[in-house]
């Protein structure tokens, strides 16, 4: 079976794209049975796809053959979140003074703790730069990563993994600090998981989706800026 796997993936253009979409549909559909956050979409996709390379004995390149078609919607996605933003706009132009400070917090504190964990893990430079994009969205943080001197691909595992982990624990995070506040909770959510995490705050409520979305193209910009300067401490 593995075989008869192999070669169809070797074969057709779309398999990668195949085994994504009905890897993340699975992943919907689990979401939307038990309600359980450990369920979330992107994480089972991705459990069930690395399975099925495994069973498959298929490489990542040829995989990626047919999968890359989806990364084409990565940037076009992300725009489209200033729709829920624009709906806001007047929410933003009253409280702007405080979205720009809650998302300058959220992109400092993301710096500075991966500068504090690196400096206890010692990890070499080129670790550290990959770790610095952690909490913006894809599309921004692999430039930001190629820039600085990092591994790319590993900047992409750790961006996804801290969103869906934004994804996950955001409503548990908010009732712990009893967050009530719509703009503030988007704006954390946001700032520090950006797309995934963008998801979550939807879910709850347009506002939180207008101010997430907003934090991810801000904390992106603040964060180019900024990676760039915390790069030169370790």
């Amino acid at each position: 079976m593995g075989s008869t796997l192999n070669e169809f993936f070797e074969i057709s253009a779309f398999a990668g794209v195949t085994l994504s979409l009905l890897a993340y549909a699975l992943g919907m559909f689990l979401k939307r049975k038990t309600h359980l956050g450990i369920f979330n979409p992107l994480l089972v996709s991705i459990a069930v796809t690395i399975v099925v390379l495994l069973i498959a004995d298929v490489d990542y390149d040829t995989y990626n053959k047919g999968a890359s078609y989806l990364s084409w919607f990565l940037t076009p996605a992300t725009v489209c979140l200033a729709i829920p933003l624009y709906e806001q706009i007047e929410l933003l132009k009253t409280h702007w003074k405080a979205v720009i400070a809650g998302i300058l917090s959220g992109v400092l504190t993301s710096l500075v703790t991966v500068f504090v964990l690196s400096k206890i893990m010692s990890l070499s430079h080129k670790e550290y730069v990959t770790m610095l994009p952690k909490s913006i969205t894809t599309a921004i943080g692999m430039g930001v990563s190629e820039e600085l001197g990092g591994y790319v691909t590993i900047t992409v595992a750790v961006i996804i993994v801290t969103g869906v982990l934004g994804n996950i624990l955001a409503d548990f995070i908010c009732k712990i600090f009893r967050i009530t506040e719509p703009i503030a909770k988007g704006l954390a959510i946001g700032s520090a998981s950006h797309a995934i995490g963008t998801a979550k705050a939807m879910e709850m409520g347009e506002i939180e989706g207008a101010m997430s979305s907003l934090s991810i193209a801000v904390a992106g910009i603040i964060t180019v800026v900024g990676a760039s300067i915390f790069a030169n401490f370790i």
